[in-house]
C-alpha cells in the first residue's frame, strides 16, 4: 500500500499564482469585451455620418427650390403709372414684388364692381431668377384655360407687341392677353384686358394702355430711363391705327395653341 508520505504536498505560491491567473484572465476578457464595444461603436458612428451625409446631399439638391420666392415689396416706390381714360371708373391697386436673386415685379391691377378683374399689367425685371422657358404665366394670370391661342400683333411705343386670347373661349367672351420681352435692358411687360365687348374693343384698350405707361423712377438703371425716353418718341395717341394690318391680326388667324 502505498504511503500517504509520497503524496506531494501542494505548495503554499501555487495557492497564491491560481488568483492571479483568474484575474488576469479576467482582466483579458473584460479588455477584450471594451475592444468590440469601442470597435461597434465605431461602426455606429460611420453609419450615422453616411446617412448623414446622404441626408445633406438630399438637403443641397433640393436647395434651389427650396430657396424664398417672390415676396411683397410694401417698402418699395412704385416705379410706373398708367394713366387711361378707360380705367377711370375702375378701383385700381399697385403691387411690387421683390425675389432674392433680384428680379422685381410692378403689377397694376383694375377691377370693376360689376364686371370683376378688369386689367392688369405687368413689368418684370429679371435678375438672376429669370428663366425664359416659363414665360409671363399669363393663363394662370387670366383664371381661364390652361392655353392660350395666337391673336394678332400689336404695333406699340415699345415694337411689336405678341396678342393672345384664351383658346375655346368665344372671341367676344374672351380676354385678351399681351406679352413684349425686351432684351436691353433686361424687361418684359404683360398683361391682359377684359374690357370691352368683342376682340377689337379689347385690342384698341391694350393699346391705351402701352401708350398710357410712363416711367415715374428708374433708380440705378439708365437703360431703362433711355428706352422710356425712346418710346415716348413713338407714342401713337392711343387710337385704333396702332394695330397691325397684317396676315397675323386678321380673322383668319392661324390656331397656334400652347402654355404661354
Amino acid at each position: 500500500m502505498q504511503s500517504f508520505s509520497g503524496i506531494p504536498a501542494r505548495s503554499p505560491f501555487a495557492a497564491r499564482v491560481h488568483p492571479a491567473l483568474t484575474s488576469f484572465t479576467d482582466e483579458v476578457c473584460a479588455t477584450f469585451a471594451r475592444l468590440f464595444a469601442y470597435m461597434g461603436m465605431l461602426a455606429l458612428l460611420g453609419i450615422l455620418t453616411i446617412h448623414g451625409w446622404d441626408q445633406l446631399q438630399d438637403i443641397l439638391a433640393d436647395e434651389p427650390t427650396s430657396r424664398p420666392g417672390w415676396s411683397a415689396a410694401d417698402r418699395s416706390h412704385p416705379a410706373f403709372a398708367v394713366s387711361s381714360a378707360d380705367l377711370h371708373e375702375k378701383s385700381a391697386s399697385y403691387a411690387i414684388l421683390r425675389h432674392p436673386e433680384g428680379g422685381r415685379k410692378d403689377i397694376l391691377r383694375w377691377m370693376g364692381v360689376a364686371d370683376g378683374h378688369a386689367a392688369e399689367f405687368e413689368i418684370y425685371r429679371p435678375g438672376g431668377e429669370f428663366d425664359p422657358a416659363t414665360g409671363a404665366g399669363l393663363a394662370a394670370r387670366m383664371g381661364g384655360p390652361a392655353e392660350l391661342e395666337t391673336a394678332g400683333v400689336l404695333d406699340s411705343k415699345f415694337g411689336a407687341v405678341a396678342l393672345l386670347r384664351q383658346a375655346g373661349v368665344a372671341g367676344a367672351n374672351s380676354c385678351l392677353a399681351f406679352f413684349k420681352r425686351i432684351d436691353d435692358p433686361a424687361l418684359q411687360i404683360s398683361g391682359f384686358s377684359c374690357q370691352g365687348d368683342g376682340l377689337p374693343a379689347r385690342r384698341t384698350a391694350i393699346s391705351c394702355m402701352l401708350d398710357r405707361l410712363t416711367l415715374l423712377t428708374s433708380g440705378n438703371e439708365p437703360k431703362l430711363a433711355e428706352l422710356f425716353a425712346h418710346a415716348e418718341l413713338r407714342r401713337g395717341g392711343c387710337t385704333p391705327s396702332g394695330l397691325m394690318a397684317d396676315w397675323m391680326s386678321s380673322a383668319e388667324n392661324p390656331q397656334l395653341r400652347g402654355a404661354f
